[in-house]
């Protein structure tokens, strides 16, 4: 039986410390981006681009709405991405 082998997406360092952000939170919950940027410390650039592609690997889903008058993305694990 072949070993199976952790998938690379995810292991890069930037896209792996998102994963573990989002799984720290309750099923369902969503973090809000500004909050991931600040506890990865990834510029918003490159954790847009990171969340993009873990959004289309169908690892996260992502929401974009308005809080207060203001635009909001929160961001949470799929299923497949628990």
């Amino acid at each position: 039986m072949a070993e199976e082998q952790p998938d690379p997406l995810i292991h890069q360092p930037v896209r792996l410390k998102i994963m573990s952000a989002l799984k720290a939170l309750p099923d369902r919950e969503m973090l809000e981006f500004v909050r991931l940027k600040a506890l990865i410390g990834a510029t918003e650039g490159n954790l847009g681009a990171h969340i993009g592609s873990l959004e289309a690997a169908g690892y996260i889903e992502v929401a974009k709405d308005f809080h207060n008058n203001r635009p909001r993305t929160r961001a949470k694990l799929t299923r497949a991405g628990r």
